[in-house]
């Protein structure tokens, strides 16, 4: 049988000032019909409570304020959530505004209630800052801190957001009782932050009315305008709509199909999109409304599919199979644009009953906490759904820096843009990031195909390399066995950082004679700047150690690897510089540090002796040893001490400054010094300070934070500057067992995108 109706696709409004009590008696209503339960003692509780604790409190409008979260209670049975969703909706406001604590809560309702009010409550104070988009980094940052707190939420249990957003429309729905500057930035909140959301779940019902309502307060006068010039024509267009759904009707019953066939208009935000993405007015745009079939099955939609493509002609170019390929937030029906027998374009949806479901409440139709007949929730395969979000946290946990994650949630998490899905020659389907291009199909193939690319054809037509991918677009990467391999300006037209790594080792692998060529004047000038000779410490000895050090088989691997930027030239010369002054330190006699320890100690033990904890001290015992801040020493270091006056001996490294320039005088108190064999076993940790120096760019503090965090590493500090050259300096203290695990985490710091150079302090 077909029902012909017109639905506006919005969640039902409730008039204004309505009795409490009918309100409730309303909400019972609506939860009685879906739910397989008759108990309502849990929801009876809850309004009671909120009712009481809310008496003498009145919103904006004048009207009791227990209003509020009984509308809020009602969007929610309309998105047929389970009964303690519903009572957190009606207490959602409790703990921020009475005198109700959380405990109390839970003492009532249980854990389940608790968490989901305590959920919502945290989020009472999300908002964005005005005009944050013209901001800088910090007010960015505040954007992106609040979107993590609503993530977090998400993740705990989905039916925070779910609240959250019923209470939004709520307030959408009243906003007209507000200062208009406040209509203004709730308005803009919703539409950058709430509508995609409520879009990412699926929940179009929510979505339509807050696109809406945004648009009434943003734009005023062009909403008001439209919602006019589209109630002239409403009778005409719906009789247009009826002899469309009529004909229909009568075809699909004659082929046997079971279903329903709606009429609607589109929503004033999609006409205002139209309207201002083409340029067009009004009367230009013929596609205002669409016409949805609902049938049992998926065969079902293909068949009456079939059927209408008989009864129209399709536009070109404008069908669209969500069912076969559905959308992120796992919406599936299919989609086509016919032209009436008066030329009039319109729009065709057809789906099944679950489908429609879907689209309809989104997650909430797919709600993991079902109930059984019984009471008893039952657990449904629904994980899939909350994919994108486990992304999200996995993502702000691996990020300190707030900016980058903003950065990266825009671009490619896809929650303000969407996937990009296109063909293979084959007819496979690829997921790309939007705005890939076809260097980055044709290396998600594989990198030899993209390595030999010289072209491509989408559609059958050649298109430039920085063609951006669209949706349905059919890819041809076209290649050649005489290709010279790709250009570095392919670098900044990849989208994906995938496709810029495999380009990265392309051009590693292909010029090894002249990255050799560049290492060795990347390790001279360095030097030159420094003012180390290197005559002086390029020995084949030293070299040797470096080849074995970093796992090469000769030197030209060395300086390979510093040319094409995998090694830092300033890390390897300052190892052959340590090597150097190794074998070139000024050893003192025995009679020397004999007569500079009973300087300050009187008698001491006698050559050959040794003592000291981690720390053996030649021709010293019962001395005190400790450690000099000013060049923080770990196991593995070249040592010396220094009999300090009343303190002592200090311990330095042999490279410290504060060694290296020591005057004649001072330096008759050196005394040699070593590590115990066993030192490094012991399991103590060491304090070490290093300087990063890097031409700073987005990201570069969460990279370094991130090797360290990776490498088990505590940072004791970590402070950073800019200058106006753009040249970052980051000066980080941490912790270490020995000087081996010191180099293995500064190495992986060197090969950090933008690193310069490192220096550890020496003095």
């Amino acid at each position: 049988m077909i029902e012909q109706r017109f639905d506006d696709g919005k969640i039902e409004s409730i008039k204004e000032f309505q009795a409490p009590e009918d309100l409730y008696r309303g909400l019972i209503e609506r939860v009685r019909k879906y739910h397989p339960s008759d108990d309502i003692t849990m929801i009876e509780k809850a309004y009671n409570i909120a009712h009481e604790a809310h008496k003498d409190q009145l919103r904006k409008s004048g009207e009791p304020y227990i209003i509020h979260p009984l509308c809020v209670g009602i969007i929610l049975a309309d998105l047929e959530m389970d009964k303690e969703t519903i009572a957190a909706g009606l207490l959602h406001d409790v703990v921020e505004d009475t005198i109700l604590t959380k405990s109390e809560i839970e003492d009532e309702f249980g854990e389940d209630v608790a968490l989901l009010v305590d959920g919502v409550t945290k989020l009472q104070n999300l908002q964005l800052p005005e005009d944050y988009r013209n901001k800088p980094a910090e007010q960015l940052e505040m954007q992106a801190e609040n979107l993590r707190k609503m993530f977090l939420a998400m993740a705990r249990d989905i039916r925070v957001i779910l609240i959250k957003l019923a209470d939004r429309l709520h307030n959408m729905r009243t906003l007209a009782h507000m200062p208009s500057e406040k209509q203004h930035r709730i308005a803009q909140e919703t539409l950058d932050i709430y509508s995609p959301i409520a879009g990412r779940l699926g929940i179009s019902k929510i979505k339509v009315e807050l696109d809406d309502l945004s648009l009434k307060y943003l734009k005023p006068e062009i909403y008001a305008d439209l919602k006019a010039k589209v109630a002239q024509k409403k009778e005409e267009r719906e009789s247009y709509v009826e002899s469309i759904a009529q004909g229909i009707e009568k075809a699909i019953a004659d082929a046997g199909i079971k279903g329903e066939v709606n009429g609607r208009v589109k929503h004033f935000f999609s006409i205002y999109k139209k309207m201002h993405n083409q340029g067009k007015t009004l009367d230009q745009i013929y596609d205002l409304f669409a016409v949805r079939i609902i049938v049992e099955s998926v065969k079902d939609c293909y068949a009456a599919l079939g059927v209408i493509h008989e009864m129209y002609k399709p536009i070109p170019g404008r069908f669209k199979d969500y069912i076969a390929m559905p959308k992120a937030n796992m919406y599936q029906s299919l989609h086509t644009t016919l032209i009436g027998t008066d030329g009039v374009p319109f729009e065709i949806q057809i789906r099944t009953y679950d489908m429609h479901r879907a689209a309809e409440y989104g997650i909430a139709a797919h709600w993991k906490y079902k109930e059984a007949s019984d009471g008893k929730k039952i657990e449904t395969q629904e994980e899939e759904k909350l994919v994108w979000l486990r992304q999200i946290l996995e993502w702000q946990r691996d990020m300190s820096d707030n900016q980058e994650f903003m950065n990266l949630l825009k671009s490619d998490l896809n929650l303000f843009s969407d996937d990009v899905y296109c063909f293979t020659p084959q007819g496979d389907v690829k997921n790309l990031a939007n705005g890939s291009t076809p260097i980055d199909f044709a290396y998600s193939i594989h990198s030899a195909v993209g390595n030999k690319m010289i072209g491509a054809k989408v559609n059958g037509k050649l298109v430039p390399i920085d063609y951006k991918i669209r949706n349905g677009d059919r890819v041809e990467i076209i290649t050649s066995q005489n290709s010279k391999g790709p250009s570095r300006d392919w670098l900044s037209i990849a989208r994906s950082t995938s496709t810029k790594n495999k380009i990265n080792q392309w051009f590693r692998t292909q010029f090894k004679e002249e990255n050799i060529t560049k290492g060795r004047e990347l390790i001279a000038d360095y030097c030159k700047t420094k003012s180390i000779e290197l005559s002086d410490i390029a020995k084949p000895e030293y070299m040797n150690i470096i080849v074995r050090k970093y796992g090469f088989h000769d030197w030209d691997a060395v300086l390979a690897a510093i040319g094409h930027g995998g090694l830092k030239e300033g890390g390897v010369v300052n190892k052959l510089v340590e090597l150097y002054d190794r074998d070139h330190h000024k050893n003192l006699t025995d009679e020397e540090v004999l007569a500079a320890a009973n300087e300050s100690y009187g008698p001491v033990g006698v050559g050959g002796n040794w003592s000291g904890g981690a720390i053996i001290v030649k021709g010293v015992h019962d001395v005190a040893v400790r450690f000099s801040r000013c060049c923080n020493p770990v196991p593995g270091d070249d040592i010396v001490g220094f009999v300090t006056r009343g303190r002592g001996v200090s311990i330095h490294r042999s490279d410290c400054v504060n060694v290296t320039k020591m005057v004649a005088e001072d330096r008759s108190r050196l005394i040699e010094a070593k590590w115990e064999s066993d030192s490094v076993l012991s399991g103590e940790k060491y304090a070490a300070d290093i300087k990063i120096f890097a031409n700073d760019r987005k990201g570069l503090l969460a990279d370094v934070s991130r090797v360290l965090t990776e490498n088990n590493i505590s940072i004791i500090s970590l402070n950073t500057r800019t200058s106006k050259q753009g040249l970052a300096t980051m000066e980080t203290s941490f912790q270490v067992s020995s000087r081996e695990e010191l180099i293995t985490v500064t190495d992986k710091l060197r090969a950090i995108e933008n690193v310069i150079d490192i220096e550890r302090s020496t003095g």
